[in-house]
Order: C-alpha cells, then structure tokens, then sequence
C-alpha cells in the first residue's frame, strides 16, 4: 500500500542535502501572486527543511494560517496599503484582528502585524497619513483582546527613506520624510515593537555593475571598505545598509530599536537588462546570507546582535508584474523543487503537491471579517503588487539601493 505521506517524507529528505540543517534560525517570505503553488499543507514541510523559524505572509490567508498550526513557525500577517483607511476606524481594526488574528492564536504563532508595506516611499500623502492612525488602531484592538503582550505591531520601509548610507555611520533619513517617521518610531519605542527594513543590493548592482562589486554584493571574497568615520571595515552590502538604518535611528534617539530585514534577495533569472539576475548569483547571495545567518554574526557596528533576516522568497511567483525577475525571486519552483542548489548538487523530484487557485485571490470560505479592498481589486497582496504604485514604490526600492553607488564609487576610487 502506498504510503500517504511518502511525497513529504521523500521531499525532506532531498532537500536535506540542497538546504542542509547549517541555519539555526531564518525568516521567509511567503508570497502567492501565483496560480500554481503548493497548497499550505505541502508548504510546511518546505518551510522546515530550509531551517526556517519565522514566515512572513502580507496578508492573513486563513488557510496557510491552519496548515501551520501547532508547528511552531512564527508568523508576520500583513494588512495590506489598500486597507489603512479602513483600519484608521477602531471598530474596523478590532474585527479585523478578532477574525484574522486572534481566531488562529494560540494554535497558529502569530508575532507580529506588519501594516502597510513601504508606504512613506509612494509619495502618497494620503495614504501616509493613514499609516500611523491605522497602526495605533489595531494596537488599540491587541490591547482590548489582550493580545499586545505576544502581538507587536509595525511596518516594512524600503531603504529609499534614508538620505545619506555612505559612509554608514552617517546614515539618516530623508529630511521630508522625518515628520511621519519620527512619531512612527515613538510608536514602536512605546510598544516595543521592531523597526523593519527592506534591502536589495541586487539592485544597486543592477543599476551599475562597473561600479558595484558583484563581490560585495554577493557576500564573496573582497577588500571591502572602510568607513572612515569609525574605521569600521564592511565586506558586503547589506551589512553596510543594516548600520546606515541603525544610524538614522541613532540620530533621532532610537539607538536601541530592534532592526528586522524584513525583505532581501536575489532573483535567479532576469530580463536581457538585468545583469546579475542568474542561478549561480542567487545561489551565492542566499546561500552565503543563510551561512551568516546560521553564524550569528551581527554587523560591524552591531557584532553582538543577531540578525533577524527574511529571505524573499519562498516561491517563483508566475502572476507578479514588472521585469522577469520579479517572477524569479524564489527558493523553490512551484512544484516544490529547488530553483536551484545553495552550493550543493541539485537532484530534481517532483513534488506531487496540489495546486492552489492562485496566492490570495477571492477566498469565498475566507474568515468572516475580511474587509472588503476598493473596487477593481481582487485582495490585499494582489492588489498592491500588481497596482501601477507598486511599480512605482518598485522604482523608488531601486533608487534607494542606487544610494550606495556614489558610496562605492568614492570607497573604492572609482
């Protein structure tokens, strides 16, 4: 008779010689702009054979919230940039979290709410100024269900809202932006909540291989810089991004908040213009970013604190708009293989998972409070990565990457 769970158990233990147990503890993003993925139940054990402790979803599919409950892995929902308005209202963040949050608790470990992604960077005044109200609102709703003491709540920023990265120590954040962020970062202060980030040296290479070193890029062997305000020696970009974010804090007296990579990676495949988008690149970046992972090797300005780092991302994702390496981000293809070997030979298997019909579109059996996003959109994630802002807040990701460029240009006196 045919062993039921045979495609899993022969699943992990392929994955075993590609993702080795070498990371005590990791971060992935979870994304479903597809419509070929595992269904969740396969998911999990995918999850844990890369090591992987915490997932970050950006939106609170009650199905992938069931199929990890009582496993342990801890969990970031996100509330989508469509849904601020509506979370501005009390009543409205209160059922929310009562329908997506607290239904899954204790079962399902849910940390942390991340509301809105990248929002102070879509020039849009209107919706910024909704994302601390909305904020304070579903931490107000933590409270009355008493769930702030397990449940923080905060928000993912691109790296486009620093002014200054080079040299790191005198990293700060853009003037313009300071009236928003400031009493965001009192509201994290006061809840003990972490400050999230989203870092992608891939496009600083991208938009000038002559001057950016694939090598510092990619975690490889290098001469590195110095900064020369602290004589601090960096081998590698994000660590140098890392500390520009733990200076901007600094600057504005915040030198104690928890900084959280909450994005970072590297696509395996790219359009014609997008040098540096290949397997044997993806492979070194992930492969030498979960290396330090697994070493707890903290930063040069921060050597004695972890890194909290989510990898994006889990899967290809067939459905997101934009360059062919926005769909080419993942660690595994959608039939649950690798889409590539982190430094070790790949042995291809077919991982006979179900398919769901598509990341987050229209759940019929969804929880019972699932605000409804504006017209013309099919659900929160979908909705903002497919939305022609996204594409925007995608172009002000790169500009704020292109930061380091005049940093490396003058570091290695080029």
């Amino acid at each position: 008779m045919e062993d039921p769970h045979f495609t899993t158990k022969l699943l992990l233990f392929i994955t075993g010689f590609l993702f080795p147990a070498m990371v005590t503890s990791v971060g992935i993003n979870y994304g479903q702009i597809a419509n070929n993925l595992p269904s969740p139940e396969h998911v999990v054990p995918l999850v844990k054979s890369i090591g992987a402790t915490r997932v970050k979803l950006y939106d609170a599919d009650p199905k992938v919230l069931k199929a990890f409950a009582n496993t342990g892995v801890e969990f970031i929902v996100g509330l989508g940039n469509e849904y601020l308005s509506k979370m501005t209202d009390p009543a409205n963040a209160q059922a929310w979290v009562k329908s997506n949050v607290q239904a899954y608790l204790p079962a399902t470990k849910i940390t942390s709410i991340a509301v809105g992604n990248e929002v102070l960077t879509f020039n849009d005044t209107s919706l910024s100024g909704c994302l601390l109200p909305a904020m304070e609102s579903v931490h107000t709703a933590l409270v009355n269900l008493k769930l702030d003491g397990q449940v923080t709540v905060t928000t993912a920023h691109s790296v486009a809202v620093l002014q200054n990265s080079y040299p790191p120590s005198s990293g700060a954040f853009r003037p313009e932006l300071k009236g928003c962020i400031s009493p965001i970062l009192d509201f994290l202060s006061k809840t003990c909540s972490p400050f999230l980030i989203n870092a992608y040296p891939f496009f600083a290479y991208k938009a000038n291989p002559k001057q950016v070193s694939l090598d510092f890029v990619l975690f490889q062997p290098n001469a590195g810089i110095v900064d020369p305000a602290n004589n601090l020696h960096y081998d590698n970009m994000l660590f140098a991004q890392i500390d520009a974010v733990h200076a901007a804090l600094g600057r504005l007296g915040y030198n104690k908040m928890p900084v959280q990579i909450s994005e970072t990676g590297w696509p395996s495949k790219g359009d014609e213009d997008e040098i540096g988008a290949s397997q044997e690149n993806a492979k070194k970046y992930n492969g030498n970013l979960l290396k330090i992972i697994s070493q707890k090797k903290g930063t040069p300005a921060r050597p004695n604190t972890d890194l909290n780092i989510f990898v994006f991302a889990m899967f290809n994702e067939n459905l997101k708009p934009g360059p062919t390496s926005e769909r080419n981000y993942g660690l595994f293809k959608p039939d649950g293989t690798p889409a590539y070997g982190l430094g070790f030979s790949g042995i291809g298997v077919s991982g006979g998972n179900s398919t769901s019909a598509g990341g987050n579109g229209a759940r019929p059996n969804g929880p019972a409070v699932y605000l409804s996003p504006p017209e013309n959109s099919s659900d929160g994630y979908m909705d903002i990565s497919s939305s022609p802002e996204k594409l925007v807040q995608s172009s002000w990701r790169r500009l704020g990457m292109g930061l380091f460029l005049i940093w490396l240009a003058m570091a290695f006196d080029i």
